[in-house]
């Protein structure tokens, strides 16, 4: 992907109304775009464990997996594209995937331990600690997806 031709974000930034905001977006465009698709994350996870959890009564540890996969393939395909517009292909692509897939894994932990404590033993809403689990988990992804997985290489 050409990085210095103009994508759709950049696009509706040069839309009337939104060029006074032009050069803080292109400065902070990464942070911005990874909120953004983050939130989408989000709204992924959160839908597809509320659908298992409460509409199929799945357990939510197991509801919690399930959303999980979904949103990791989501994610991973929006921050390879739009947010860190990584150039990898052939065996770095799947490279990159397994990194982007086992640093998530590592958050997975953390959201799980969460749902345990906050849902199974204490007894307390599902969909509101999922929701608070995200927020700390897209803040550890960001970390994990900048110095990690798509860092970018110096030549």
């Amino acid at each position: 992907m050409d990085t210095n031709k103009p994508d759709i974000f950049d696009r509706i930034m040069m839309l009337p109304g939104f060029n006074r905001f032009n050069a803080f977006y292109v400065q902070k465009k990464s942070v911005l775009l990874y909120i953004f698709f983050g939130g989408l994350t989000t709204v992924v996870s959160v839908g597809s464990f509320a659908l298992a959890n409460s509409c199929f009564h799945i357990n939510e540890l197991i509801a919690n997996i399930i959303s999980w996969v979904f949103a990791v393939t989501f994610a991973y395909l929006t921050n390879r594209v739009w947010v860190f517009h990584s150039q990898a292909k052939g065996y770095a692509i799947v490279k990159e995937a397994i990194s982007f897939f086992g640093g998530r894994l590592a958050t997975l932990g953390i959201e799980e331990a969460m749902l345990f404590v906050f849902v199974t033993l204490m007894k307390i809403n599902g969909l509101w600690i999922k929701i608070i689990a995200q927020f700390v988990v897209l803040v550890l992804n960001y970390f994990i997806s900048k110095v990690i997985v798509f860092k970018s290489k110096k030549v």
